[in-house]
């Protein structure tokens, strides 16, 4: 299970910038909501499934309690909270395979569900009338985002048919971008690196709602089916725990999102992969958010926004780039400019060589092994 270490976070803390609407990583305190809504006459079911899943859950690095609760009004409607020690340690073990096992028995009684993570900001009565802010872990001031919610997929396709994915999943048409009156498609972004895809998208609303909305337009249904021969990982889309269990192990979740001052709206948007070494991509992407949220308050720097996308070991991180990556140079666009950081970077990274290290020209190298390959960005015409 990936971890993070303590000090960085503690570090990220003292020093975040105004410039960061979102990141995991600033040592706060972590809760977390699940409604759940059970099927009529699988209460019992789902309670003794639960009763199994929380002794697990207890063993956990990072998980401090939980409480479950039943509706008084609809006995069919549940709501499991979670405390964590911070988010880092919690997103290790939502997202591990470990999970996927662990909460298999619960979707038999389980009709939908919806999960909300939240930092701690502040909190009244009981033991923290009488502790000091720094000593509760609390998030330090409230971020301000741009009311968009940026969350990415990824999978893999068989060695061999890159260029047969790249032109279905480049040539569809696009989805009505309007879900409702509140929500809406802002941007998708899709990269691929080898045979790895990557497809970001940006929401303005609800993102559940937005993800349904996709799944049920018949230009993205098509494209699913036509790409569905080449996965590594067989799915069926017409069976929905098929479906839930391939979309749930390809969700990629944006850990740290950071937006410069300025913003030109000629700025040309790239993706980079860093594949990390086992157990290293939690400490990876807080490696390369703590460059981000240092070099926003660089008025030259050429990179504009950054969001981090990661899960167990794969990290990828979006820009939007000033004049392009080559027009960049090779450090601002790959992150860590520091060299104690660039020399972490490659004791980090999967593939970056053994002796990348001692390479005199280390970022060059690594920018081109982590460039990704831009298939399609497709902006929605109000966005």
């Amino acid at each position: 299970m990936t971890t993070t270490s303590s000090a960085p976070a503690d570090l990220l803390t003292r020093q975040v910038s105004q410039r960061v609407s979102q990141s995991v990583f600033d040592g706060s305190r972590l809760r977390v909501v699940l409604l759940v809504d059970v099927y009529d006459g699988a209460q019992q079911q789902f309670l003794e499934a639960y009763e199994q899943l929380c002794n697990q859950v207890a063993s956990v690095p990072g998980h401090v309690s939980d409480q479950l609760c039943q509706s008084i009004e609809n006995p069919s409607q549940w709501l499991i909270t979670s405390e964590w020690e911070s988010a880092p340690p919690f997103l290790a073990w939502v997202n591990s395979e470990e999970h996927v096992q662990m909460v298999e028995p619960l979707h038999s009684c389980v009709r939908d569900t919806r999960s909300l993570r939240f930092n701690v900001v502040r909190e009244t009565g009981g033991p923290a009338a009488d502790a000091a802010a720094g000593d509760r872990r609390l998030q330090a001031a409230p971020r301000i985002g741009d009311g968009v919610i940026r969350h990415a997929l990824t999978f893999t396709v068989k060695p061999g048919s890159e260029k047969t994915v790249a032109k279905i999943l480049a040539d569809y048409a696009s989805p009505e971008p309007k879900v409702d009156d509140t929500t809406r498609l802002c941007r998708t972004s899709l990269f691929m690196h080898g045979n790895r895809v990557v497809r970001a998208i940006e929401v303005r609303g609800d993102l559940l709602a937005a993800l349904r909305h996709v799944a049920r337009q018949p230009e993205v249904r098509a494209v699913e089916e036509a790409i569905n021969p080449y996965l590594e990982h067989d799915r069926d889309l017409d069976d929905p725990e098929s479906a839930r269990v391939f979309f749930t192990r390809a969700a990629l979740p944006a850990v740290h999102h950071v937006t410069a001052e300025q913003d030109d709206p000629r700025a040309e948007r790239h993706a980079l992969y860093y594949p990390a070494r086992p157990e290293q991509g939690m400490r990876l992407a807080e490696l390369l958010a703590q460059h981000d949220a240092a070099a926003a308050e660089d008025t030259h720097s050429p990179v504009l926004r950054s969001t981090i996308f990661q899960r167990d070991d794969v990290v990828v991180r979006l820009i939007d780039v000033r004049g392009g990556l080559n027009a960049a140079g090779p450090a601002p666009a790959l992150g860590p400019l520091d060299p104690a950081q660039a020399a972490e970077l490659t004791t980090l990274l999967d593939d970056a060589g053994p002796s990348a290290a001692q390479d005199g020209d280390i970022t060059r190298r690594l920018l081109d092994l982590a460039r990704m390959t831009p298939v399609t960005d497709r902006r929605s015409p109000d966005a």
